[in-house]
């Protein structure tokens, strides 16, 4: 079963265009259209009067042509925003109707394929935004990140899937794509294969994943994805859409022995079936070799291929500003082997560069990066955007950062925040060492703006630890909770990390005051 050519979700195209136009002229409505488009990757943002596009970048990886691509688009197209997103795809955003069917048609031309970006379809497979050229790695797990990309492909069409498929690939303990509390996850072990886990997921209802396999051999990795979709299709409550996911079914199956019982025996049947599914992938070795030239610096990954380096580029907000992004399509153009990698944090990193092409990366990107641990803090796209959104999570953040350099807190002051606009949990705000979700706190009897506070997160394989809920805090009063929390840190003259190991109490201690 191979690639599906990009030219073939074209058929597809025209009714986009047509719907779109429909709902546009005001004949259909923002929930009907939503459920269209979402297909196509594409939602009608907040107000129905601007369109979203969401490409997905397979793994994170984001090749020279591919972002070539983008910068073309914001060129051309006047495109306003673009947002780096949770599932390491590309959003384009503020783009009118004509604009996104364009975009639509010349992204599949390009080889980016946005459909089934949204909607009840398998989304973007994520995979450790440095795999293949970090130190420490177990392997190289981008290979069958991808295959198993394409592989979920051929079912953007199949009948009784769960909500929002989320596949992830690990290649070490960090479980920077939260490998073990996705509906299905991959997490690479240091004898080359993996362990496998399914039923996991964020939002309503959160749930680490179940451990269904041990030293599972990459190349049956696809047997495992038909099996968590016949499992599905046998037990998923597929007719309540707020419960059609994967996560439900520890519970309705009897627990997670039950559930492992449950995908064991659609294992079975996969492997009984007689159906090919063994996989056979390419190695992709970096060729590239250093020049003799090196770089230094808090914002410079040192690769496991001598003389190569990766750059950190964070936007804040994942937001990056328009012109350093296509400034930066251009200079990577003429480098090697060189291509970038999103991250679920919403960081992209440069990779493949030598000491100097890494320095010139630096330069480029100085003036449109984080300065510290808490500006990479993580944010949907929020309210003021999305449909769904409670909370403008992007306007928290930006207030939050303003408050926090005026105060002059140091780095490591705080850590690094997970902010969700909404229960949905797009930016794991229940995994985060702080987290906070869009919602409402009664002040003198009226519901006000407010984010409900988490803490003690981890999504640290072997560690993981949903967050403690401890309140709502009202929108406005965050940036001055934030600031007070830096200094009661900071005068200790420790960083976050080691104060809150050594003051397990300290952050709610904090929080009271805004809580009450």
């Amino acid at each position: 079963m191979g690639e599906i050519s990009t030219q073939t979700w074209k058929a597809d195209l025209p009714a986009f265009r047509e719907q779109t136009a429909a709902f546009y002229r005001g004949e259909v409505t923002k929930a009907d259209y939503k459920g269209f488009s979402g297909y196509y990757g594409s939602y009608a943002q907040r107000g129905g009067k601007a369109s979203m596009l969401r490409l997905r970048m397979p793994a994170g990886r984001v090749t020279k042509d591919k972002l070539a691509f983008v910068a073309k688009a914001i060129r051309e197209y006047h495109v306003p925003r673009v947002h780096f997103t949770t599932c390491q795809a590309i959003q384009l955003h503020d783009l009118d109707q004509e604009t996104v069917c364009t975009l639509l048609d010349k992204a599949l031309d390009a080889g980016i394929v946005p459909i089934g970006g949204g909607g009840d379809f398998p989304r973007n497979v994520t995979c450790s935004p440095l795999s293949g050229v970090e130190a420490d790695e177990f392997f190289d797990v981008l290979p069958w990140a991808l295959a198993a990309g394409e592989y979920l492909m051929h079912f953007i069409k199949a009948e009784k899937m769960p909500r929002k498929l989320k596949v992830g690939f690990s290649n070490g303990p960090a479980n920077v794509t939260h490998a073990t509390y996705r509906d299905l996850g991959f997490a690479a072990r240091k004898d080359g294969k993996f362990d496998v886990y399914s039923a996991g997921g964020l939002g309503n209802n959160p749930r680490f994943g179940v451990l269904v396999a041990e030293a599972v051999p990459p190349e049956k990795i696809r047997y495992y994805i038909k099996a968590m979709w016949l499992n599905f299709r046998a037990h998923g409550n597929y007719e309540n859409r707020g419960k059609a996911r994967s996560r439900y079914m520890q519970e309705s199956l009897g627990g997670p022995e039950a559930y492992k019982a449950a995908f064991q025996e659609k294992l079975d049947e996969v492997f009984a079936s007689g159906e090919d599914l063994d996989l056979s992938v390419q190695p992709m070795p970096v060729v590239k070799q250093g020049d003799g030239s090196t770089a230094e610096g808090p914002r410079v990954i040192a690769q496991k291929q001598p003389g190569l380096y990766a750059v950190v580029w964070h936007p804040l907000g994942g937001k990056p500003k328009l012109e350093t992004l296509c400034a930066l399509s251009d200079l990577l153009q003429g480098m090697q082997d060189v291509e970038m990698r999103l991250s679920p944090d919403e960081t992209a990193y440069l990779i493949n560069l030598t000491g100097k092409e890494a320095q010139q990366v630096l330069d480029l990107t100085a003036g449109d990066t984080a300065q510290s641990l808490f500006e990479t803090s993580v944010s949907c796209i929020g309210a003021s955007v999305c449909q769904v959104g409670l909370r403008d999570s992007q306007a928290l953040l930006a207030a939050c950062i303003e408050a926090v350099r005026a105060a002059q807190l140091p780095d490591g002051a705080l850590p690094q925040l997970h902010i969700s606009g909404c229960p949905s949990s797009c930016a794991a705000h229940q995994t985060g060492v702080i987290g906070l979700r869009g919602g409402i706190k009664k002040v003198d009897g009226k519901p006000q703006p407010a984010f409900l506070l988490y803490e003690g997160g981890c999504a640290q394989q072997g560690h993981e630890t949903m967050g403690r809920e401890l309140g709502a805090i009202a929108e406005g009063d965050i940036p001055q909770f934030l600031v007070k929390l830096g200094q009661t840190v900071a005068a200790t003259g420790q960083d976050f990390a080691t104060w809150y190991a050594a003051n397990p109490a300290g952050l709610e201690e904090a929080a009271a005051p805004y809580l009450a």
